[in-house]
């Protein structure tokens, strides 16, 4: 019934334009293929970039993140002909959405050009370069993305998985004081994350630290029983010669 209500309340032709954006939002998100056919109807009637901004977002909430990042980047450029500051904010959504693709070569290029619009700040700013390091890291630039990840965990300190990237990848490059200290952080925020507590393991594995590798990785099996990090961390379990008592359900 919403999306029907959705459908009615936009299709008179003297709802003001905000009151349209409010509307094919929200049933981009309670009901996407319904926001699907909103954002169309409305970039047919010349809504431009709020248009297929609600476009992206409607076919972001079905997965479909190629045509999501399609979307966004055309709303993107729309917003560039019209001189609006909502272009970075729409190159920073088509590079996420080019991450859940698996495509990180554009995703890099999409977040190149949000933040050389230098018009992004705060948390959003922050989420932008750590999406950045993500596709930096998928195609072997580590100096690159550690230096996006050193904005990142002071713009968005709140997020776990800034803290826990930059572990990750300080591991990696064998610094393992800042993996420790990083690591601590993502612990604080998020400790019953399986992905913080893998990475915990990780780095006390490297550190010389068994004991405290198997109770972070028994912990994982705990916390995600039959899932694919569970495997990992049953697989690392292995090398240590005193079996352990946690069984993967």
């Amino acid at each position: 019934m919403l999306a029907l209500m959705l459908i009615a309340q936009v299709a008179g032709p003297t709802l003001p334009a905000t009151d349209r954006s409010d509307a094919c939002q929200r049933a981009a998100v309670n009901a996407p293929v319904q926001g699907e056919t909103l954002a169309n109807q409305w970039i047919v009637d010349g809504g431009g970039y709020e248009a297929r901004e609600c476009l992206g977002l409607a076919l972001a909430n079905q997965r479909r993140w190629r045509d999501a990042a399609s979307a966004f980047s055309a709303a993107a450029g729309d917003a560039e002909d019209k001189d609006e500051v909502r272009a970075a904010n729409l190159w920073a959504l088509a590079g996420n959405a080019w991450l859940a693709e698996g495509a990180p070569d554009r995703a890099l290029t999409a977040l190149d050009k949000a933040i050389a619009k230098e018009t992004l700040e705060g948390l959003t700013l922050g989420e932008t370069h750590l999406d950045r390091a993500r596709a930096r890291v998928s195609g072997g630039d580590e100096a690159g993305a550690r230096a996006d990840l050193d904005i990142a965990v002071r713009l968005a300190a709140s997020d776990p998985f800034a803290w826990l990237l930059s572990a990750t990848l300080a591991r990696r490059m064998g610094d393992l004081p800042r993996a420790h200290r990083d690591i601590a952080e993502a612990v604080r925020l998020a400790g019953d994350d399986p992905a913080v507590q893998l990475e915990l393991g990780n780095i006390a594995a490297v550190s010389g630290n068994a004991d405290g590798a198997r109770t972070a990785w028994e912990r994982v099996i705990t916390l995600a029983p039959g899932t694919a990090r569970a495997a990992t961390a049953r697989q690392a379990l292995a090398q240590f010669d005193t079996p352990t008592d946690t069984q993967d359900q």
